[in-house]
């Protein structure tokens, strides 16, 4: 069967597509989403895949109220993600200052921003959601660790590198405490922090 210069057009501009969706903000992104019943990989999955979240603290404006904010993250360079994720903030922002006061913390995200959920409401248990929670901490500036958070962050997010030094940015991490995970029916995955930081494929 003959194969016209359109059809060929056609699967070129597809295949143009799937690149840069592979390399959206500097992610190599799997669309496939791990087996359910390996819910420590599920978590790291989300971790890595997703760029942004929503970061709750203990607000020390509104009384110690919970205030949730959007932030970008990473947990490592494309790939090579260790599941702790990382920050680039400012206290001028009301995040860091809470935390540098109460590290209390969570950070929730979600596969719907990834795109694996198709046309089901964010809510249903089969798109899956993840609240990691535990104490929101400065990295030290000077250490191999803070070096290692800024190739984590700039790869990922490279605006960052342009921010505005007077507004003195500094890393920060969550020191994960709770894994809270929802991928399936049946309410929430058990998992420990040694199986999500020690993943056993």
């Amino acid at each position: 069967m003959k194969i016209g210069k359109g059809v060929h057009l056609f699967y070129f501009y597809m295949l143009c597509l799937v690149s840069i969706q592979v390399f959206v903000e500097g992610r190599s992104i799997s669309l496939k989403k791990p087996d359910p019943d390996n819910a420590a990989a599920t978590a790291r999955w989300l971790v890595a895949q997703n760029s942004w979240g929503v970061l709750n603290t203990i607000s020390s404006d509104l009384g110690g109220s919970p205030f949730g904010n959007v932030v970008s993250f990473s947990d490592g360079l494309p790939d090579k993600g260790k599941g702790i994720p990382y920050f680039y903030l400012t206290a001028l922002d009301p995040t860091a200052r809470d935390a540098l006061k109460d590290p209390r913390a969570s950070l929730t995200v979600s596969e719907h921003t990834i795109g694996t959920c198709g046309k089901i409401d964010p809510e249903n248990p089969t798109c899956a959601k993840l609240t990691l929670t535990g104490k929101l901490k400065l990295v030290d500036q000077n250490s191999t660790e803070a070096e290692f958070a800024r190739s984590a962050l700039f790869s990922k997010h490279s605006e960052m590198k342009g921010w505005p030094k007077s507004h003195k940015f500094e890393f920060f991490k969550l020191k994960i405490e709770n894994i809270f995970l929802i991928d399936w029916f049946g309410g929430p995955k058990p998992i420990t922090l040694d199986q999500y930081l020690h993943l056993k494929m």
